[in-house]
């Protein structure tokens, strides 16, 4: 046999029978510790209410996609490559780690005893070598490149009113674990002259090297050995047991976070039971299992904060923070044994949970940060473990309307829509008055012909001056490229999807009843929406309602009882998608050059975040043949306007108007700058927050906002 297949290195070396009787009594304590702490907290999720949706379905596809997800770190890596290094270098280190030393004991502890032999010998051994110096550098690196980065470099996210001992203790623990592994390596090597040839264990040669040129000999080495062996093993036995107990169960509740998500969460809203006493957040037993299970996946870094356009301006809201004063709430009243040992930083209770949840003054949340923010789901969409902020959020909102706590210029918005079904308080009589100066243009009613496309226009195309334009600008579309389309009229309501997100559940219910029985009443094809907000709730959330709950509340002014296109057989659109279809079909007689404006576009949050919808506005603009420029903040990083959640009807003290530093960010930091000549939206609300922005940010020498459906009409005028 020769040296190479021979190769292998004692195990427990200078470690006798005693220590190795106390080495397996600790591992098995660990463990013990580890799977009791486990335990103990899924049986606390288990303790929340039940989740409306059902998160566990095809759980098998789900733990595949997880894993993918997850191995590929490609939450991390997004808008963030140094994050995304950083972490995949941990994660696949302490994984193969964890693999390799899976291996050993298989091997020493099963397979010897069954077999009286050894697998781990020649060139199994070889490579098992190499790959845990490979992996192991790598993990250190990135262990290194998280120290940097937080100490360092002073990452503003990573530091917050949460950041506690616990994340330093996790980075450094991290850290000496895997420089403590190679230093026993290396003392070993130094000390067991058989592996002098072992080449393939390349950190462990070049620090055995370093040690001996340092005047390291065999007999030292031998005689410090067992002291760093045993040192390394209780920090791996310490760290194992703490897991559950701190900042490190975010490896096991991030993953399960990330099987269990909704793909459609703030989307589409959780739908609430005819019950009022279970639709708010008046106490922790009114959050469900996967709410609480949201802050333990909460690794703090930060990304939600950092992204969220109401913290970015000034206003009361820190995604993060919410997230976790729930969690060190929950923790603080709580008789779960491995509560109250991470975190800290939130608000203490002391009075065994009757803090109220969210309140102006004394409540875990405060009021404010809830009417800060704008339902962008921004914080969503940068969360790389899939916390569903929005979801909270929104239970709180409900709380706040429950109890009559909202802003006045809400509780105005809700009586108008009460008593006349829109958002002015004008009267619904007058809703298709927009449509009086179209000269040769004649809008259908769609409750009186057959259709095509059902028009949805919305509250702002039809009773606001500057929107009005753009559904002239529409209407003048549709019928130049002959599309069949008819409109509601008076018998159009307020969609309800701000209504909802601000939390007036029953008021949405109530316009979600209206609608859907008004459409039974109409013959079309398809619902194409002005409003990406109009659009994204009865395309997400009108078919799920449970009108049958409703139906016999006396309170409801409606009569169905069965669900509304539960099977998709209505599409709803947006208008941009329709129109580029129309353009792509040639119906539009555009050539591609009829414009030469130099612009920018703004992706509204419910048509590029909520659904995906990126690329049929850019395509419109393209083929008017203006020249387009993006953002650096645009698609899925795109920056809220501030109209959402309420926030067009609202005042907030904030430093700067979102739609201020979004003009500005289209004017200073867009490739062409200045150039610029034309800011180019897709939503009602968006026009109405720019126009205001571009006033109180003095932009009006600048730049010119316009809808994508004026800047078509102009195209097709100048073509024909």
């Amino acid at each position: 046999m020769t040296p190479l297949q021979a190769a292998t290195r004692e195990t427990f070396w200078t470690i006798g029978p005693v220590g190795k009787a106390a080495f397996y009594w600790l591992a098995v304590v660990a463990i013990l510790v580890f799977l009791y702490g486990v335990y103990a907290r899924f049986a606390a999720y288990a303790r929340g209410s039940e989740d409306p949706r059902d998160r566990l379905s095809d759980l098998p596809g789900r733990v595949i996609g997880a894993t993918k997800t997850v191995l590929a770190n490609e939450n991390q890596f997004d808008g963030d490559l140094y994050t995304g290094v950083m972490h995949t270098f941990v994660l696949w280190g302490f994984l193969v780690l964890l693999v390799a030393t899976t291996i050993l004991g298989i091997d020493i502890d099963l397979y010897r005893p069954l077999t009286g032999e050894s697998f781990w010998v020649g060139d199994f051994y070889l490579a098992y070598q190499f790959a845990v110096d490979a992996f192991g550098l790598l993990f250190v690196v990135g262990v290194g490149m998280a120290a940097y980065r937080r100490y360092r470099q002073r990452e503003g996210r990573l530091w917050g009113k949460h950041t506690s001992f616990e994340d330093d203790a996790f980075v450094w623990t991290l850290f000496l674990l895997g420089v403590g592994g190679f230093v026993v390596e290396g003392v070993s090597m130094v000390g067991q002259p058989g592996r002098a040839t072992e080449t393939v264990s390349f950190v462990g040669m070049a620090l055995a090297t370093g040690l001996e040129s340092s005047g390291l000999t065999a007999a030292g080495a031998e005689a410090i050995y067992g002291v760093l062996w045993w040192s390394h093993s209780l920090l791996a036995f310490a760290f194992v047991a703490w897991i559950p107990y701190a900042k490190p169960f975010h490896m096991i509740s991030s993953f399960a976070n990330v099987v269990a998500r909704d793909e459609k969460a703030g989307a589409r809203l959780p739908n609430v039971p005819a019950d009022l006493d279970h639709t708010n957040a008046e106490s922790l037993d009114d959050f469900t299992w996967k709410e609480l299970m949201d802050g333990d996946a909460c690794t703090k870094c930060g990304r939600c904060t950092d992204a969220c356009p109401a913290d970015t301006v000034g206003r009361n809201l820190d995604p993060r923070n919410v997230i976790l004063d729930l969690k060190s709430y929950r923790e603080s009243v709580s008789d779960d044994p491995v509560a109250g040992s991470g975190g800290g930083g939130g608000p203490a209770a002391t009075d065994g949970g009757t803090v109220p949840i969210v309140a102006d003054e004394g409540g875990v949340i405060d009021a404010e940060s809830m009417e800060s923010c704008m339902s962008c789901m921004a914080c969503m969409d940068a969360c790389p473990v899939d916390i569903e902020h929005l979801t909270s959020f929104t239970k709180m909102n409900r709380q706040l309307v429950d109890e009559g706590a909202v802003d006045s210029n809400l509780q105005d918005v809700f009586q108008d829509v009460m008593q006349k079904g829109n958002t002015f308080g004008d009267s619904q009589a007058t809703r298709g008055d927009w449509a009086d100066d179209l000269d040769g243009v004649e809008v259908p009613d769609a409750r009186e012909t057959e259709v095509e496309y059902l028009w949805y226009v919305g509250d702002y195309p039809s009773f606001d001056d500057r929107n009005k334009k753009v559904a002239r600008a529409l209407a003048r579309l549709f019928d130049e490229a002959d599309v069949s389309f008819g409109i509601l009229f008076d018998d159009e309501k307020t969609d309800g999807n701000d209504i909802r997100r601000i939390g007036e559940e029953f008021l949405y219910l109530e316009l979600a009843g209206h609608h859907v029985e008004t459409f039974a009443d109409c013959e079309f094809e398809n619902i194409v929406c002005t409003d990406p907000h109009s659009y994204n709730t009865i395309k997400n959330e009108y078919p799920e309602v449970d009108f049958a709950e409703f139906a016999d509340d006396p309170m409801m002014p409606f009569e169905r009882e069965e669900p509304w296109n539960a099977e998709g057989a209505v599409d709803v659109f947006h208008w941009t998608q329709v129109v580029e279809e129309l353009v792509e079909a040639g119906r539009l007689s555009l050539s591609g050059d009829e414009l030469n404006y130099t612009v920018t576009y703004h992706d509204p949050c419910h048509l590029g975040r909520y659904n995906d919808e990126y690329e049929a506005p850019r395509e419109l603009i393209r083929a008017t043949g203006a020249d387009l420029h993006e953002m650096p903040r645009s698609r899925d990083d795109s920056f809220c306007c501030g109209g959402g959640g309420g926030g067009l009807w609202t005042e907030h003290e904030e430093e700067v108007k979102p739609s201020e530093e979004r003009l500005r960010e289209a004017v200073e930091d867009t490739d062409a700058g200045a150039s610029i000549e034309k800011f180019v939206v897709a939503c009602p609300m968006c026009t109405t927050m720019f126009e205001d922005g571009r006033k109180t940010g003095d932009f009006e020498d600048q730049i010119e906002i316009v809808d994508v459906a004026e800047l078509l009409i102009e195209a097709v005028e100048v073509g024909s």
